[in-house]
Parts: structure tokens; C-alpha cells; sequence
């Protein structure tokens, strides 16, 4: 390991010593520009507007964990391309993004992550996440620095104008070309890089399909293809690709190029409950004004997305309605506090959504600090009632704050989270961090953490569980390991 390490170290220190690294000479030079999209940037821009206009629309609310794109050139397959990153949020700020092609250039073992440097477009600079690439070099054998592969290959440039273009905050990458087009190389590739494949980051995988059958030929092929994807396992992936080598389809030189970079995907998601794997789009290169049909290429736009159901689109409040509960716990709070008596509420003007048994926490806080949090998921009673009670346990009963004081009353904040039921989970695959909230349960111990605290505390996965377990559930910082888990969600509102 250490010897590894020098290695990198003398070879960077070689690229800096020669100037390279100040004058950014190191960083990787566009090669597919002026080949497979324009290389001048109000012209490259207004071919990517032109591309954007034309693709599939965002089909759902769930930003994907990872999409399927192709990469030849854009007049014949950027619509297609365009279409999956359309489906990415561009507001989203993404922790990084791993971009994983199949060398077409050159031959080697394993992997190999361009370490040197930054990738150069014509829209400019887009960084490699250095620190994490140096060490999933310096921690698995498999993947290399080593960026000769780098150089000619368009498989994983073609793909970061579309990036600049729509994502509105700045990113940075984790570039990636396997060498080794095994499926074994796939499967450990895939142990390395899953433990990264979560709601923060977003898998890139470049992949043409079918190479040179005659148009109709091609349609059945990449059909057979993008349905054994769509099973989301990777044996189908690979009995698909035997069989219609079998088939000795005229022309057919491969039916996925990309193969061990989406079988290294499918690796990854296999094992994911409540996966959504969509085809957004087909076409091949036939379809192009620029492609005849005697033998063609095949792009399809794929993505992995939560298959879960947006809360509001299954349990809505009005506007109204969130002031009403959010006025009733504050004049609950206050009554309570001051008099020891709850107010009496005439339910017979209130909303049906309002009398809807839910669960439902109360957070209070104070100069944006916690002042108290508690709730309950059994929905036996209405949610005004719920809230009402909650409003009460929140200022009173929290035993990790002292009850609120009259005094106090005017200073405090009221955020209300009306909760989905529990859903049991058997792996934290399943659970999506910051937009879930986990609960706890082993024996008569348990204890849960809500959606927005791992936006607000920036603990990762397995941090907020531990956390959880230790000091909410009390069963210590690896007790969620052999307990119940639950994830739920929230639709939360504040004054």
C-alpha cells in the first residue's frame, strides 16, 4: 500500500515538477470536440438548447440515482442523451458524479480513473474529485491511475457538455474506464462503487447499443437488450447479450458496447427495493437525417429511479389547512403552558384532510435552536388531535429539555411533520437519506430521527443511524444492525 501510494505521488509530483500542474497542462484536453459535438461554445450551446427542446420531458418528481445515456455523435444521438439528463432535478446540488464507460481505445486490467487532473470541455473546466479518486487507487487494486485511456476516449467527454449545460450548480466527477470487459471485473467493481450509490451522488453510465444490423434488426435487438436491463438483474443482462449473439443477426458486431460499465451498474442496483428502471427513449442512428439504415446504431436513454410515491401527490394540505394546525398548536402551547388546560375545538368547520387520522411530530425551537420534538406514528386519532397532543409533549414533555416557560412562548418556532405509515425495510438500501425518516425498533427500545434532520446535521447513511440508535433508541452506535428498521415520510410545514 505504501509503495502504491509513492507511486502516485512521485508520478504527480513529475507532471508538477515539469510546470504541467500550475499552467493546468495535466488536465485532460477535449479530443471528441469538433468530431462529436461542436467545438465552439455559443455554437456548442445552442446545439445542446436544440437538444434539450426536443427530448422527453422529467416523468417523475424522484431525482434518478443513475441513468443509462448513449455517446456517439449528438446529431444522432443527443436528443436520446438529452433525454435522461432531463430527468435529473438542475438545481440538485449532487455530492459528485461517477461517469463510467468501456475503453474503446485501449486494452488493460481493470479500471482507470484519470488522476492527473481536471476534464476540459469547450464549456469549460469541470473537476475530478481528486480525493476520492486518489483513494479508491490508493484502496483497491482494481482500479488504476493510469490516464492513457483517458486521452482518446469520447465516451465519458461526451457526456459533460449535457452536464454544464443543465445542472446549475457546480459538480465535480469521478471518471471512470473499464479495461477489462469481464464480468468478473464488473462484479468488483461494482463492491467498490456501491457503497456510493445514494440519493447524494449520481451514476453516469455511457453505452450505445446495437452496432451495424440494418434498421429493423436493430429495433428488435436493443428491445431484447433494454428489457433485460429493465429487470434490474444482471444475469438477465447477460443471458440477453448471449442470445442474440446466438441469433447471428447480419452486421451485429455487439449488442452493447458499454456492456461491463452497465453490467457493473446492475451490480450495484440489483439488490434495491422499490427501483423504478424506465426507458425514456429509443432511437438509432437510422432515425438521424445524417444515418442510412443498412447498418446503424442503437441509443437508449434508461434511468434508475425511486419507484416510491411522492406524499403530496397522495396526501395533500391546503395552505389553509397548515395555518389552522399550525395556529392550533401555537394557541395549544400557549393555553397549556399557562392555564393547564388544552383549548376545546369544534371540529364541525374543519377540512376532511384535517380529520384524517395521521401521525404527525411537533418540533419546536428556539432562536433556531431545539426547544423540544415529539410525536407519534399511530394514526388513531385526527390530525388536529394529534397535533394538539403532540404541541402539549413537545413544550412539557421532552425529557431532554426543561418544559417551556411562559415567557418563552412568544419566542418559539413551530414546525408541524404529518407522517406516511411505517414501512419495514430488511437492507438500508432502502432507505433514502433526506427524504425519509428512519425509525428504530428492537425490543420495547426504539427511537427515529425525521426527514430534515440529515439535511440539517449533514451526517451520512450510516452516521444518522447510529446516532439514531444510540442516542434516540438507546441500543448503542451499532444496535440498527440487528434491529427493525422502518422508513416513513413527512410533509412538513412551519410558521
Amino acid at each position: 500500500m505504501k509503495a502504491k501510494y509513492l507511486f502516485i505521488m512521485v508520478l504527480l509530483s513529475f507532471f508538477s515538477s515539469n510546470g504541467f500542474a500550475q499552467d493546468h497542462s495535466t488536465n485532460r484536453k477535449p479530443y471528441a470536440a469538433g468530431r462529436f459535438y461542436a467545438d465552439n461554445p455559443t455554437e456548442l450551446k445552442i446545439q445542446l438548447q436544440q437538444l434539450f427542446s426536443k427530448a422527453q420531458e422529467k416523468k417523475s418528481n424522484n431525482t434518478p440515482l443513475a441513468i443509462i445515456v448513449p455517446h456517439a455523435g449528438y446529431v444522432f444521438s443527443g436528443e436520446v442523451a438529452a433525454s435522461a439528463y432531463n430527468q435529473i432535478d438542475p438545481n440538485f446540488k449532487f455530492e459528485r458524479i461517477f461517469i463510467i464507460g468501456s475503453s474503446h481505445t485501449t486494452a488493460f486490467q481493470g479500471a482507470s480513473v484519470y488522476c492527473l487532473g481536471d476534464y476540459e470541455t469547450p464549456l469549460g473546466i469541470v473537476r475530478v474529485d481528486q480525493d476520492l479518486v486518489q483513494k479508491l487507487v490508493l484502496e483497491n487494486k482494481l482500479l488504476k491511475c493510469y490516464p492513457e485511456p483517458h486521452l482518446y476516449e469520447h465516451s465519458l467527454e461526451v457526456q459533460l457538455p449535457f452536464l454544464q449545460y443543465h445542472l446549475k450548480k457546480p459538480f465535480k466527477i469521478v471518471p471512470i474506464i473499464i479495461g477489462s470487459a469481464t464480468a468478473e471485473t464488473a462484479k468488483k467493481l461494482a463492491v467498490i462503487l456501491k457503497p456510493y450509490l445514494n440519493e447524494k451522488n449520481l451514476f453516469v453510465i455511457s453505452s450505445d447499443f446495437s452496432h451495424y444490423p440494418r434498421y429493423e434488426n436493430a429495433v428488435k435487438v436493443d428491445q431484447a437488450t433494454a428489457e433485460a436491463i429493465q429487470t434490474n438483474k444482471a444475469s438477465k443482462l447477460i443471458a440477453a447479450l448471449g442470445d442474440n449473439e446466438k441469433k447471428k443477426v447480419p452486421g451485429l458486431s455487439t449488442s452493447l458496447c458499454g456492456w461491463s460499465s452497465v453490467l457493473t451498474l446492475l451490480n450495484m442496483t440489483e439488490g434495491i427495493a422499490d427501483l423504478s428502471v424506465e426507458l425514456l427513449q429509443y432511437k438509432n442512428s437510422g432515425d438521424s437525417r445524417f444515418g442510412g439504415r443498412d447498418g446503424v446504431v442503437g441509443y437508449c436513454a434508461i434511468s434508475f429511479a425511486p419507484s416510491k410515491q411522492n406524499l403530496a401527490s397522495e396526501f395533500s394540505i391546503s395552505n389553509e389547512d397548515k395555518k389552522y394546525l399550525l395556529k392550533l398548536a401555537r394557541e395549544t402551547i400557549a393555553q397549556y403552558v399557562r392555564k393547564g388546560t388544552t383549548p376545546e375545538v369544534d371540529d364541525s368547520h374543519l377540512s376532511m384532510t384535517v380529520k384524517t387520522p395521521c401521525g404527525a411530530f411537533v418540533t419546536l425551537t428556539k432562536d433556531h435552536k431545539l426547544r423540544g420534538c415529539i410525536g407519534r406514528f399511530d394514526p388513531d386519532e385526527p390530525l388536529w388531535k394529534v397535533v394538539q397532543s403532540m404541541a402539549i409533549s413537545a413544550a412539557t414533555k421532552d425529557y431532554r429539555f426543561s418544559p417551556v416557560l411562559p415567557v418563552e412562548i412568544n419566542q418559539l418556532e413551530i414546525e408541524i411533520s404529518v407522517l406516511t405509515p411505517l414501512k419495514r425495510i430488511k437492507s438500508i438500501d432502502e432507505f433514502i437519506l433526506g427524504e425519509q425518516g428512519i425509525y428504530i425498533k428492537k425490543g420495547d427500545l426504539h427511537g427515529t430521527f425525521l426527514p430534515q434532520v440529515a439535511k440539517s446535521t449533514g451526517w451520512s447513511k450510516d452516521e444518522l443511524l447510529g446516532h439514531c440508535a444510540q442516542e434516540k433508541a438507546g441500543i448503542g452506535w451499532d444496535g440498527w444492525k440487528t434491529a427493525e428498521l422502518y422508513t416513513y415520510e413527512a410533509l412538513v410545514f412551519k410558521e
